[in-house]
């Protein structure tokens, strides 16, 4: 019997059922036959159809459009002989190879027709190996063993040897097929040759895996995507990119992001990989790969960006623009804009002030491109600035502009001279402009700055860093967005920092490579967050890091010593806690660092005489000591001064949510002084005492204990001003004083009228109107900022700066008050008049605060030193005429002593008025005057403000300190009250209209007359 059996693949079926709308599928379609058919006839069939009728798995009957329609396969039966041929571009299928050796395009006689798939199209797979012999070196002999294993693989067409290595101990080699397979099938094909060839193989192949990346060139800074998948389970997966110069490993970082959970059911393994606004760094090609045992298999994709320079120098010469001269109209200016060589050409304009003026044309210049123009700027002067830009655009219309300002000197306006310093050449330089030269010494790379204030030049300030660390800067950036992120490439980095950290100077080029070698630790501290590093590069970083300690860092001014110090803390702290580290881990001891581990229930370690207890149920603890780095901190915590140690404790793997650390410092035996158990806020960049408290003290000791981890140090303060009972007191005398103000201010203008009738009592009530206002509105500041944590650093600082204000206004009209008083009673017959007194009163009560308050911030903001603290919303005492608080303290401290000088004077003036009519009074009226003047005018004068001089100046083991402390604080948060008191009640005429508006009565004639008398008497006397 005679049939022939035709496989037909008929492609793109189009499904239009609701559910699979749109879909296309792959069918194979199989014709049988006992007479002899062309396959031209049922292809001409399958082409005049369009419709049929099919019915799913599920027995679903759906109607489907054939598009395409093609021959798969040929077999002819004659009795029991088949013989079968795949189409041209078709081989035979895996099964049909390994199960009926049918491997090539040849004929198959073997039964065959129904495989399915029978044949498959033919894929272009090639793989490049390597084989590393133990013992002999490579001959024809194996070059033969290679090719007859490997010709075991369906579809092999060649194995090529591409080059031999080390003595021919190491082979190259490239294999051909034309299918792909299961990779167990090759992986049992490398086992049998690494066994009988007594070699280690290792295999890429390309062609078994599905690559998915853009189709044409993405924009600059855009965000795009790619992905691998592989219908097997491999082992492991990732990318990498290579250009022209290098080839990177990526891993995820700011840039990279690696998604390992894409696979499906019929894609076992996925890798795919997402950019996050890519430059010309990232265009390259990207090549995935998914290992199993020593086979890899990979495919690749270009990635092409727009490209737009990532950095575009402007200079400008001369960097500034003279016009001084009167006689000067104009000055030309050129400008020069540079930016490395570009594979793409860019459009490129230059604009003066916003307005182009015309295309640029670039001049090379080794391996940049630069762009030169020049440009007239008019001597006339103007509110807005002079300025060039200029803009490149690539080939997608994207732009990129550069600007720089151009410093002019007016007329009269002041500068700086030009100045030659050490042969580098700072130009003639506006006020307030920064003057930068970038001319560095061999051997660095960077600039260096100085700034013109008030016309006089500022000390240089050098960014010029060392070539090697720049170079080991840029490894670190690559490294955290994920370009070449690999534990070789982390070991190199912190290597490299290791040899460059011999600091022999405190010049300012060492600043420079100090700074960028802590720049270079928060770098790495930031991508071990992503990228996980091992324990080899612990050594390295250990001593690079003490050795940066080694230095004062003195030569930087206090914002930037504080922010390298901070910054440094805080990536030591987190490197610490990143890297990881084996059970057997050793500690580390360096000069300045001291680290160690502790992996049992209960942890006692001891780093540079620092006691540490913490009790935990799992986890390891990590404990780095830190020498030389308290003092380089900020530290506004409560007027305290830094110990020379800290300790950072962090725990891995931790199971429970509750903890507490002890730690014992040793405290100098010369500071008698109350310690502060303190941890450094990450937050705030300053120490705070949340949750750490000082358990013991004693035998230069200080035992600390805290309910969490972190960085820990002890601080010495003059005197422990954090007292519960003390707050209690200040908060009740803050309301009460504020009720009582308040009070006053009502009854003032209740009673205003009536006893205001003189110019005397005029100038008393208008100081103590002002007096009482002005305390009412600090207290209330004083009050709103009684819990810092809560507020914002802009109301910490407005709070600040108006109880500044107003306690100073407060004094100033009380020196106004006893001064008048003064004046009142040394010259009687020369009173002084209203208009006078207001003038002189509005100066020294008013304009002199505001002069003061603002002169003091002013200073304080432009020397870049703290003006205020932001754990107190007030002022800064850090030593004796050192800190903002002088600002405050001077000024009081001059009212309290003229205060206490009027006293005087007038218990003298009574002493004397009482010698001399003796007859009218005795010494006990007398001593009841002075009674009644100390108690009406010592709250009135602010004298117990001085007790506040004391408590700077007393020792807080005194006896007499404790006293003092609460007397200071009953006194002046009552200090309304008292106001009040003397101001309102002890005045018989203030208490006598009060007491008529509240009767509601009016006295008889006789008794105004006897006020009239008693009022005329007083005021003769």
């Amino acid at each position: 019997m005679r049939s022939k059996a035709l496989i037909y693949l008929v492609g793109a079926v189009y499904i239009y059922c609701q559910v699979f709308a749109q879909d296309i599928y792959i069918a194979e379609l199989m014709v049988e036959s006992n007479v002899t058919l062309e396959a031209e006839t049922i292809l001409s069939v399958l082409n005049s159809t369009t419709n049929l009728q099919v019915t799913d798995a599920n027995g679903v009957n759906h109607t489907v459009t054939l598009l395409q329609s093609e021959t798969l396969a040929e077999c002819l039966i004659i009795g029991p002989e088949t013989t079968c041929n795949c189409s041209a571009g078709y081989i035979w299928s895996n099964e049909v190879c390994y199960n009926f050796n049918c491997c090539s395009d040849a004929s198959c006689s073997g039964n065959v027709s129904f495989i399915t798939p029978l044949c498959i199209s033919k894929v272009p797979v090639r793989f490049n190996g390597s084989a590393t012999l133990n013992t002999s070196m490579w001959d024809e002999t194996k070059t033969a063993m290679l090719e007859t294993a490997f010709k075991g693989l369906n579809g092999f067409e060649s194995l090529n040897i591409t080059a031999q290595r080390l003595d021919a101990t190491i082979v190259d080699f490239e294999t051909a097929v034309s299918v792909k397979f299961e990779t167990s099938k090759l992986l049992g094909i490398v086992s049998k040759l690494e066994s009988d060839l007594k070699a280690v193989l290792h295999i890429d192949t390309t062609g078994m895996v599905t690559i998915e990346a853009p189709p044409a060139m993405v924009c600059y800074l855009s965000n795009p995507e790619l992905k691998c998948t592989f219908e097997e389970a491999t082992d492991a997966a990732g990318w990498s990119m290579s250009n022209e110069h290098s080839r990177f490993q990526l891993n995820s970082g700011t840039v990279v992001a690696l998604d390992n959970a894409c696979s499906t059911p019929e894609y076992q393994s996925c890798v795919g990989v997402r950019l996050t606004e890519v430059t010309g760094l990232w265009a390259g090609i990207y090549e995935c790969g998914f290992t199993k045992g020593s086979v890899r298999h990979t495919a690749r994709a270009q990635l092409g960006v727009a490209l737009l320079p990532d950095e575009i120098i402007i200079k400008i010469n001369p960097i500034t623009g003279d016009c001084s001269e009167t006689a000067v109209t104009h000055i030309e200016v050129m400008g020069t804009a540079t930016i490395p060589k570009s594979i793409q050409n860019f459009t490129v304009w230059w604009s003066y002030r916003g307005k182009k003026q015309s295309d640029l044309q670039p001049n090379h210049s080794g391996d940049y491109l630069e762009y030169t123009f020049t440009c007239d700027i008019s001597c006339k002067e103007s509110p807005v600035a002079h300025y060039f830009e200029v803009t490149f655009r690539n080939m997608r219309d994207q732009i990129k502009t550069a600007r720089v300002d151009i410093p002019v000197i007016y007329a009269g306006a002041g500068f700086c001279d030009m100045e030659i310093v050490n042969g580098e050449t700072w130009p003639k330089t506006p006020n307030g402009d920064t003057a930068i030269n970038r001319t560095c010494p061999e051997g660095r790379v960077g600039y260096k700055s100085r700034t013109c204030e008030e016309r006089t030049w500022t000390s240089p300030y050098s960014n010029c860093v060392s070539e090697e660390l720049n170079k080991i800067s840029g490894q670190a950036d690559y490294f955290q967005r994920g370009l070449g992120a690999t534990p070789e490439v982390a070991l190199n980095i912190f290597e490299g920092l290791q040899n460059n950290s011999d600091f022999d100077s405190d010049s300012s080029d060492t600043i420079a490579d100090i700074s960028a070698s802590v720049n270079i630790l928060n770098v790495m501290a930031s991508a071990s967050n992503n990228i996980p590093l091992g324990e080899k590069v612990l050594s390295p970083f250990m001593d690079a890091a003490s050795n940066m300690l080694n230095n004062t860092w003195a030569t930087v001014n206090n914002s930037v010593l504080h922010s390298m110090s901070s910054t440094y803390l805080e990536s030591v702290e987190s490197l610490v806690k990143n890297i990881n580290i084996r059970n057997d881990s050793k500690n580390i001891l360096t000069e300045n660092l001291d680290l160690k581990y502790c992996s049992s229930s209960e942890c006692n370690v001891s780093l540079f005489d620092i006691s540490l207890n913490l009790n935990q149920t799992i986890g390891t603890m990590k404990t780095v000591a830190v020498k030389n780095l308290m003092d380089k901190l900020r530290n506004n915590f409560h007027n305290t001064n830094p110990t020379s140690l800290l300790v950072s404790a962090t725990l891995e793997d931790r199971g429970n949510s509750s903890i507490v650390i002890q730690l014992d410092f040793p405290k100098d035996e010369s500071n008698q002084t109350q310690p502060f158990c303190v941890f450094w806020n990450t937050k705030m960049k300053d120490w705070s005492d949340v949750g750490c408290t000082v358990k013991t003290e004693g035998n230069n000791r200080t035992l600390c204990e805290c309910n969490h981890l972190t960085s820990f140090s002890v601080l010495m303060a003059k005197t422990d001003v954090s007292n519960d009972i003390l707050d209690k007191i200040t908060l009740v005398g803050l309301i009460v004083s504020i009720c009582a103000l308040a009070l006053f201010l009502i009854i003032e203008s209740l009673v205003w009228s009536a006893v205001v009738k003189t110019n005397l009592s005029h100038f008393r009530h208008t100081a103590m109107v002002n007096i009482a206002t002005f305390l009412l509105l600090a207290d209330c500041c004083f009050l709103a900022s009684t819990s810092p944590e809560t507020l914002g650093e802009s109301w910490c600082l407005i709070f600040t700066v108006c109880k500044h204000l107003f306690y100073l206004v407060k004094f100033s009209w009380m020196l106004c008050l006893s001064v008048m008083l003064v004046h009142q009673l040394i010259f009687v017959f020369s009173p002084l008049r209203k208009r006078v007194f207001m003038f002189l009163s509005s100066i020294v009560g008013y304009v002199c605060p505001i002069l003061i308050v603002g002169s003091s911030y002013v200073y304080y903001k432009y020397t870049n030193k703290p003006y205020y603290c932001k754990k107190t919303c007030w002022l800064i005492y850090e030593r004796l005429l050192v800190g903002s608080i002088h600002a405050f303290l001077l000024p009081i401290g001059t009212v309290v002593l003229t205060n206490v000088f009027s006293m005087v004077v007038v218990i003298v003036t009574l002493l004397k008025s009482s010698a001399a009519d003796g007859s009218k009074a005795d010494d006990k009226d007398t001593a009841k005057s002075i009674i009644k003047v100390m108690v009406v005018l010592t709250p009135v004068f602010g004298v117990t403000w001085g007790i506040g001089f004391f408590l700077l100046t007393s020792d807080e083991k005194d006896p007499m300190f404790h006293i003092a402390n609460y007397s200071f604080t009953i006194l002046n948060s009552f200090q309304g009250l008292f106001v009040l008191l003397s101001g309102c009640f002890a005045e018989q005429k203030v208490r006598e209209e009060l007491i008529k508006i509240v009767m509601g009565k009016t006295k008889g004639q006789s008794d105004s007359t006897k006020n009239l008398t008693s009022t005329t008497y007083t005021k003769d006397k």
